[in-house]
């Protein structure tokens, strides 16, 4: 069974904000009636089966929602004692989780530093950008809670990740953006994700039929200019000191390597468990027709060993039109996410990635320094 980073919803997709572009909120209409909390079967049955299943002698257990603080910090103290309990000989734990941050306080953030969590914390920039779409159920922005989590949990020494996700609200200020988080956050590792929302509506230009995108979208030029802009800055003075996961997963394609499942070749690496034990091939594919299977019936190893599964992982190659196949650069993206494949290419061919403009203006930008990176990282460290 080849290497799984599971991504596990303790919450179901209960959230306590309304992120404007959200995609996983609607999911809790494939629960009508249940609850949204994981029980404690559920979560000893996926434990005991995560330690299990994981290949190699690291095995992470990561949390997601939702918004996953929402189960209670009981619910986490139970889910270490667990993993510790169940671990193999040699198995080392590492435990971590993506929030919105709005409810992180001292104990909280005590909790995470005790037990050596890394956090994702979702930050969109400075608070105007944030709070342009990131807004609690009153309409409210949460820039103000967030930065609390922020300063708390740095404050405990917790290690923190900034994701920030790029969209309409954002694009077009990506050094604002990235020197908030550098210099007056003082964050060292961050991520940034694309908003791409389907929607009934205007399509952008290229598209097939039926596809269209929402106005916060964001445009797939404007998130190569984006990426293109830090990536200068990154280049200039912050090489070695802040580390950007979109950076390091280009650098893993140029060496051939691909840690990142968004520019792998193959997808089904990050699968999905929610609350009541269904798993799902993906996070972005968490659909009825989609559903796995539910570990309380069938072992965790077996589902993502199915045929169903690897058919799924496969397909993301098999699927590129002919202009993929053709591209100088398609060592470093494999045509990107599939959930993004909805226009055509310029010969007419449908299955072309919505980003697929700005990914190679990026990749063919970035050619130059990843090859020079590249090849003193094979070369190894200089002799004294």
């Amino acid at each position: 069974m080849r290497p799984y980073h599971l991504l596990a919803k303790p919450a179901g997709a209960a959230c306590n904000l309304r992120c404007g572009y959200c995609f996983f909120l609607s999911k809790d209409t494939l629960y009508p009636g249940e609850t949204f909390l994981m029980d404690e079967r559920t979560l000893e049955n996926y434990i005991r089966q995560l330690m299990i299943s994981s290949v190699g002698a690291e095995v992470h257990v990561t949390w997601q929602g939702g918004e996953p603080l929402l189960r209670g910090i009981e619910f986490f103290r139970r889910s270490v004692e667990l993993a510790r309990a169940h671990a193999r000989p040699g198995q080392r734990v590492v435990h971590s989780i993506q929030t919105n941050g709005t409810l992180v306080d001292e104990e909280w953030a005590a909790f995470f530093k005790e037990n050596r969590y890394l956090v994702g914390l979702s930050i969109d920039g400075p608070g105007a950008l944030h709070d342009a779409y990131r807004l609690d159920k009153q309409g409210r922005g949460s820039f103000d809670a967030v930065t609390r989590a922020w300063n708390t949990l740095r404050r405990h020494g917790v290690d923190v990740n900034i994701l920030c996700a790029v969209h309409a609200g954002n694009a077009d200020h990506p050094l604002a953006v990235y020197r908030f988080f550098r210099d007056t956050l003082g964050a060292q590792y961050l991520q940034f994700i694309p908003i791409v929302e389907r929607s009934a509506g205007k399509k952008p230009h290229g598209a097939a039929p039926g596809a269209a995108v929402t106005d916060r979208s964001v445009p797939a030029g404007k998130f190569g200019a984006f990426l293109i802009a830090v990536f200068d800055e990154w280049l200039r003075r912050d090489v070695g000191r802040v580390f950007v996961i979109s950076f390091e997963a280009a650098l893993g394609s140029w060496l051939g390597l691909h840690q990142s499942c968004v520019v792998a070749p193959v997808c089904g690496g990050s699968p999905v468990l929610m609350q009541n034990g269904d798993v799902y091939p993906c996070d972005h594919f968490v659909e009825p027709d989609r559903r796995l299977g539910n570990i309380r019936d069938t072992p965790l190893a077996t589902l993502l060993a199915s045929e169903r599964q690897l058919r799924f992982g496969r397909k993301k190659s098999a699927s590129l039109p002919r202009y993929c196949r053709e591209c100088p650069v398609l060592f470093a993206c494999h045509g990107e996410c599939p959930r993004n494949r909805f226009i055509a290419a310029p010969d007419g061919e449908p299955g072309l990635n919505y980003l697929c403009a700005g990914y190679r203006a990026f990749f063919t930008h970035i050619d130059g320094p990843m090859r020079r990176m590249a090849a003193a990282i094979r070369r190894g460290p200089a002799c004294s």
